[in-house]
């Protein structure tokens, strides 16, 4: 015996629409009327399917006549209804295979996209409005995430209850949305959850308060919360500090949106590298370098393996020699591009032979400074250029390598000053040109009272 979907292949079903559409209220009710009416007819194109039948009627379906057209998806399949035939013609007729859409192991509800033709979608006015009145930059949000604008329901009032009950301030929490605007889209459940998850690493809801207003992104960027429970048990479980996981929450939080293999994969690979440089404890290793470079977590296995095998390289080290460094001052290199880094070395390298360094004297700065890979090359070229117009010497800059850490002009200002008050540069100590201004001040202050 045939079976019902196989008897309508081929088949032209023909839709009766000469029902009048009703008036509808708000964009909720449309999107009610919508699904309502659809489920009305998969249960009349099932009675046909099974009876026989070769018409069915969409009289009861009511679609808001500022529709102009409805799109209706199923898997390899399309329906295009124009509102012209939905609204002006007695019927239309089209020719499908019944058995590829219904077919049930790929049968899911249809997705309707409900828009003028031609133009661009409509803003939801009562967002606009709510934010505006709670006091968002509604241009800045715009431009950052234009998407939520067209959304029909938004939670921005729920949201707000939250925050305030967490202790941000309406301004703040106008600041959140106005830079990150999606967070108006998560649920008030889902935000007590993830806010739970938090509270395992932060010690207070106002500390978090403070990481969402110096970067939204870091809570709201992501929904999935066991996604999160799971890299927070992960991260417990490989040794790392209650310390360590805020470091990485607050300046590395895309770490925890990382599905779970990713860092995995991160933490096997520093585990097997600190065994093969001759290390017996990868835990501490692992700790080690994420409390020095956070954001470790969140590159490539390829690009930290390809920058070890690099700085090895380069500077001719031993197992010891390379876990000394990448455990302290070069674990920030691991994730530079490799491209990057060897340009950078490779112009450091040039401008100071053209000074008359040694090769050994480049790689002595270099190890002792490796922050110095990270300076453009046209920046640590002036730098260097506007030290030696000084007439502070190339030996004074490789034993004092943290003096690059100042820009230009305080370097220029700084060195009139010093000069003023009868510093002579070229015998004394020129790290006070990279202090902070504070503790800088207070000594010039003292040489100006003995001068």
């Amino acid at each position: 015996m045939t079976s019902p979907l196989r008897a309508t292949r081929g088949r032209k079903l023909v839709f009766s629409t000469s029902a009048p559409p009703r008036q509808l209220g708000t964009p909720e009710a449309e999107v009610k009327a919508i699904y309502s009416g659809w489920v009305q007819f998969r249960r009349q194109l099932f009675s046909s399917l099974s009876g026989g039948m070769q018409s069915l009627s969409l009289r009861q379906t009511s679609i808001s006549k500022g529709l102009n057209y409805l799109t209706i998806m199923a898997p390899r399949n399309l329906w295009h209804m124009r509102s012209n035939f939905l609204f002006g013609s007695s019927c239309w007729m089209t020719r499908f295979s019944a058995e590829i859409i219904f077919k049930s192991v790929s049968f899911r509800l249809f997705g309707v996209k409900c828009r003028n033709a031609g133009s661009e979608p409509s803003e939801n006015e009562d967002l606009v409005n709510n934010l505006l009145t709670m006091g968002v930059d509604v241009d800045m949000a715009r431009k950052r995430q234009p998407g939520v604008f067209h959304r029909m329901i938004t939670n921005e009032q729920d949201l707000k209850t939250f925050l305030l009950s967490k202790g941000a301030s309406k301004e703040v929490i106008a600041s959140i949305i106005s830079r990150y605007p999606r967070a108006i889209t998560r649920t008030p459940e889902n935000l007590s959850k993830r806010w739970d998850l938090w509270r395992k690493i932060v010690t207070s809801d106002l500390e978090i308060v403070n990481i969402l207003e110096r970067s939204p992104e870091s809570f709201f960027r992501s929904n999935n919360n066991l996604n999160l429970e799971n890299n927070i048990k992960f991260l417990y479980s490989v040794g790392l500090n209650r310390k360590c996981l805020c470091r990485l929450l607050t300046n590395a939080p895309r770490t925890f949106s990382n599905s779970l293999d990713l860092n995995k994969q991160m933490v096997n690979f520093l585990q097997a590298t600190c065994l093969s440089l001759g290390h017996n404890d990868p835990t501490d290793f692992v700790r080690k370098i994420i409390l020095k470079n956070p954001f470790i977590l969140i590159q490539s296995t390829k690009r930290v393996k390809t920058n070890i095998e690099f700085l090895q390289s380069t500077f001719n080290l031993n197992g010891e020699e390379l876990l000394i460094l990448i455990c302290g001052p070069g674990a920030e290199i691991l994730d530079l591009s490799n491209d990057y880094a060897r340009r950078s070395y490779t112009n450091i390298k040039k401008k100071l032979f053209s000074l008359e360094c040694t090769e050994e004297e480049v790689q002595k700065f270099v190890l002792s400074y490796p922050d110095v890979i990270f300076l453009a090359e046209k920046k640590f070229n002036d730098k260097i250029d506007c030290l030696i117009e000084e007439n502070v010497s190339i030996s004074q800059i490789i034993e004092n390598p943290r003096v690059l850490d100042s820009s230009i002009s305080t370097l220029k200002s700084r060195i009139r000053e010093l000069v003023n008050v009868g510093y002579n540069l070229n015998t004394l100590n020129i790290t006070l040109l990279s202090w902070s201004k504070k503790r800088y001040e207070a000594k010039l202050k003292k040489l100006s009272r003995l001068a």
